[in-house]
């Protein structure tokens, strides 16, 4: 079969999407996006965690993840530690069943490749090494899009991760620190690029929310208990996080401050709930975010954003708003570097409230110079992906050739 314009090209979408991670969520969207702007023809469905959300709000077929339903929970009766290892035997079956039926499968964006929040081998590392090998057995090109990558500490996870990029036939990062650390664990990424996270391809929202009093200072919090290697400390980093984080607000609504507190994910909802009980003022109120959309409109809403998930800064960054970091990783302050922001980042293991007030001041005092700055790298990180999809299409849409032969097939 041919791949090119007119041409109906089987294309498979995987990740962790529909899981409630509204970040996760835009990275599909974006995918679309491109896939529908460029390439009408393709028959589009996805292997992913949340089907029935997909097929709800994309419109797209989509599959299952795991065959067992209980995957990402804890597994503790005889059972259920039965049924997931059961499940990674099936899985394996059904991987290879989905992949065949597949010209290209996308994995797009998301930090499919590093281990910055708590993450255990046999649960997406396992799921998507199953995809890259059986892509290579049947020749079906992967493509890890625009991803994240860490160095990851514990070596399962380190093992798995690694082999899974090697055997993809496409990979380009988010990232610089992204490509350093998968060369780091031992991958060629000579011919790797790095673009910007595919959530800045997204549209910029052209209505908004209602208009925010003056002085609206948007919170983006999270349900953060470190990293992966961190399991051991994970409630004492939590609460130190949320004690912080409270402390901040509170001191914002003693100077008259509205906060509009806001979500990139479901496990951070009795966060933001934690803290409009603690401070229990009127001047809190919780933002309903079910989309990168709704988060840019709420961020553009907004004087400032102090903020934690990853894709809530992209939101923020992307609407133009002067943003500070409350960083749990190396992407958040390569991110916030890139957009001429690198002072205004704050350890999210070690919120001092009294220090983030100073950094916030600091960087509301700048806002006017700093609005300049980020409309114009916004639109230099369109620019490059831009550039990003037209190498995506010569590499696995040719106009002439073979879906399946990719410009880049790493061997190892």
């Amino acid at each position: 079969m041919t791949a090119g314009h007119g041409t109906q090209v089987r294309v498979g979408l995987f990740g962790l999407l529909g899981s409630g991670n509204v970040g996760n969520d835009g990275s599909l969207e974006a995918a679309l996006g491109y896939l529908r702007a460029e390439h009408p023809e393709a028959v589009v469905d996805a292997l992913c965690g949340g089907p029935e959300d997909v097929e709800r709000r994309y419109g797209i077929p989509a599959t299952r993840l795991n065959w067992y339903s209980g995957e990402y929970r804890t597994a503790s009766r005889a059972g259920a530690i039965a049924a997931k290892g059961l499940g990674k035997l099936v899985d394996a079956v059904r991987t290879a069943a989905w992949v065949r039926r597949h010209d290209v499968v996308i994995v797009p964006g998301t930090g499919v490749l590093e281990a910055t929040l708590p993450l255990r081998p046999w649960g997406f590392p396992y799921s998507l090494l199953l995809l890259c090998a059986t892509g290579r057995l049947l020749r079906t090109p992967v493509a890890l899009v625009g991803v994240g990558a860490a160095t990851i500490g514990r070596r399962p996870t380190r093992v798995l991760t690694r082999w899974s990029a090697r055997l993809a036939a496409y990979r380009s990062f988010r990232d610089d620190m992204s490509r350093d650390a998968m060369r780091a664990m031992g991958v060629d990424t000579s011919r790797d690029e790095v673009y910007e996270d595919l959530a800045f391809a997204l549209p910029t929202p052209t209505t908004s929310v209602a208009p925010a009093p003056p002085g609206t200072v948007c919170v983006g919090v999270m349900a953060f208990y470190g990293s992966n290697d961190d399991r051991a400390r994970a409630d004492e980093i939590h609460r130190r996080y949320l004690d912080g984080t409270t402390r901040f607000v509170e001191a914002l609504v003693a100077e008259g401050r509205p906060v509009r507190l806001i979500t990139g994910d479901g496990l951070d909802r009795p966060v933001a709930d934690g803290i409009l009980g603690a401070v229990d003022s009127p001047l809190v109120t919780v933002a309903e975010t079910a989309s990168l959309a709704d988060l840019m409109k709420e961020t553009a809403a907004a004087d400032t954003v102090v903020a934690t998930r990853y894709h809530n800064l992209v939101c923020a960054l992307k609407a133009g708003t002067p943003t500070l970091a409350l960083s749990y990783s190396a992407k958040s302050d390569a991110l916030m570097a890139r957009m001429g922001l690198a002072p205004y980042c704050h350890p999210a293991r070690e919120v001092d409230a009294e220090h983030l007030l100073e950094q916030f001041r600091e960087l509301e005092k700048r806002s006017a110079e700093l609005r300049p700055v980020l409309a114009e790298r916004k639109e230099a990180a369109a620019r490059r992906l831009e550039h990003q999809f037209t190498v995506l299409t010569a590499t696995l849409f040719p106009s002439t050739g073979t879906v399946g032969t990719p410009a880049r097939q790493e061997t190892s």
